[in-house]
């Protein structure tokens, strides 16, 4: 019997990037007039309340899909590719990518996890040499056209979980023997589920977390 493989995750927002993608893809909606000021608002609102753990994150995400209802699955494919190519491509830390390369070349899968869109995680994948991702997905019905649903669970905290761990048995991975890289609180449950985690600019909590458990901490920049 082989042994199973291990796998390097890796979180996006201020982890691959120094940024969150989410609030800017919100504001390039903004300037394009598909998104109002108030929503913009709000959606600032509601990463406040990602990062502190403090929103029902599924209520969240299907208020957000919501405003996509009818949207073709090719045109918000199309969109997020034109926001990528002018404001993400360039952003990938140079040790991320560096990480990247280096579970590569130990012949490690490396994938994304994310609470982005798949949209997003599709191309970033293709961009920066993923393997695979594992992002949230929102149904389209026989017309190709969103339903305003997203697929539950919600890749995000425990279902990041649920999700990477549905993935490692599909592909013969261990979780015991994978790293997860990740810069925030709300993605202990993951970070608890690998034997390897490794924390990037980690937010004050997780720092303090980190310290305690005597996990590897990076400064990427």
């Amino acid at each position: 019997m082989q042994p199973l493989k291990s796998v390097a995750f890796f979180d996006l927002d201020r982890t691959l990037i120094p940024f969150n993608s989410g609030m800017r893809y919100a504001r390039w909606e903004h300037r394009a007039g598909r998104l109002s000021t108030a929503r913009l608002v709000r959606s600032g609102l509601w990463m406040v309340l990602y990062h502190l753990s403090l929103v029902d994150m599924t209520r969240a995400y299907e208020k957000a899909v919501g405003l996509y209802k009818g949207v073709s699955a090719a045109e918000l494919d199309g969109r997020t590719r034109e926001w990528f190519a002018a404001e993400i491509a360039a952003a990938l830390l140079p040790e991320a990518a560096r990480a990247i390369s280096e579970h590569k070349a130990a012949g490690r899968a490396v994938v994304l996890l994310s609470s982005t869109s798949g949209y997003m995680a599709r191309v970033v994948s293709e961009r920066w040499g993923f393997d695979a991702w594992l992002a949230n997905e929102f149904p389209c019905d026989a017309d190709g056209r969103l339903t305003g649903r997203v697929t539950t669970p919600i890749c995000y905290g425990p279902g990041k979980v649920a999700h990477a761990a549905r993935w490692a048995t599909d592909h013969g991975a261990d979780l015991r023997t994978s790293w997860f890289y990740s810069d925030s609180r709300s993605d202990l449950p993951m970070l608890e589920a690998v034997g390897l985690p490794q924390v990037v600019n980690p937010d004050p909590r997780l720092a303090i977390l980190a310290k305690r458990r005597g996990w590897p901490v990076h400064r990427w920049a």
